[in-house]
């Protein structure tokens, strides 16, 4: 099959996009797509597939995100801000209801970041602190700056739902090669924690600006994950760190996003859905493999209004 797609990226965290409204593709097909796209050594590649699919009654439009090994996350948003572009510019909206996999967020057209850097406010939750949902056996209800057993005893995580899951561990500088080893373990599904989770470390740089640094379900360390920024925000507000209600910087290796996270635990991204080019693909869906890339147009003056933020943050 040939799919056309737009390669786009929210914070560096970067995706193939398909219009999928007009398609009747399988959750296993799907997953392959995924798998073929966002393969780093194929011709596209991209920390997973993003698809646009139709509204209902609740919603104006939805998004599906699956992870590049073909597992389907829950969320993504800094995949959402892309899937909302898409949304607002294929309905003619500014704003938005958007039905996720498992819940619902609102979007809305807003202040661009900078010069010619389009910019989606999100607002997504309540997030939840319930290890249970998930599962995580944790040996408590809830896990806020304390330690998770068994994946490490002496390291104080906070586990928040948003709605997919993270453990976040505020640190001193990051250690990636710690980080990695921790997330892997989580990806291993144990059977402690059978369905994965995210991990995040973090850095708090003053009052109100975070690092975070992210080893993510199914995609492994990445230079952005947005709901990772969206549950370090509302984790750092939990642990004192930055106060509710306070707007904040949240740095990542991809670039930034505004947050703010509220004590009713909705927490509000501000951030770049930015356009890299336009191109379509055949699928071999057997084995997962895309090929015959024809790329229609580049948007270099996308390109280069990004680069100038993240050359700023640094």
């Amino acid at each position: 099959m040939r799919l056309s797609f737009i390669k786009c990226h929210g914070s560096g965290n970067d995706f193939p996009l398909v219009d999928g409204r007009a398609l009747d593709l399988s959750d296993a097909q799907w997953g392959q797509v995924a798998r073929a796209l966002s393969d780093r050594a194929g011709p596209v590649g991209g920390d997973g597939l993003l698809v646009l699919t139709a509204g209902d009654d609740d919603a104006a439009f939805g998004m599906r995100m699956f992870n590049s090994d073909g597992s389907e996350a829950e969320t993504c948003l800094n995949g959402l801000r892309c899937v909302a572009r898409a949304g607002f510019e294929a309905l003619g909206l500014d704003r938005a209801t958007v039905r996720l996999k498992t819940s619902v967020a609102t979007v809305a057209r807003a202040t661009d970041l900078a010069p010619g850097v389009y910019t989606v406010t999100e607002t997504v939750g309540p997030a939840t602190l319930d290890v249970a949902a998930w599962p995580l056996d944790a040996g408590a209800a809830q896990v806020v700056a304390a330690p998770v057993p068994p994946l490490d005893p002496h390291r104080a995580f906070t586990a928040v739902a948003i709605p997919n899951p993270h453990l976040v561990s505020f640190v001193d500088r990051v250690d990636e090669d710690e980080l990695v080893r921790l997330g892997t373990v989580c990806e291993a599904a144990p059977v402690w924690l059978p369905r994965r989770a995210n991990v995040s470390f973090v850095e708090v740089r003053g009052e109100d600006r975070l690092f975070v640094r992210t080893f993510e379900r199914g995609v492994g360390l990445t230079d952005s994950c947005g709901s990772a920024m969206a549950a370090s925000t509302y984790a750092a507000c939990l642990d004192g760190r930055v106060a509710f209600g306070r707007d904040v910087t949240v740095l990542n290796r991809g670039g930034l996003v505004r947050a703010r996270a509220e004590r009713d635990a909705m927490v509000t991204l501000s951030g770049n859905a930015t356009w890299e080019w336009a191109g379509e693909a055949t699928i071999d869906l057997i084995h997962a493999r895309a090929g015959d890339l024809t790329i229609a147009r580049h948007m270099d003056a996308e390109i280069a209004a990004w680069a100038a933020v993240v050359d700023a943050a640094r």
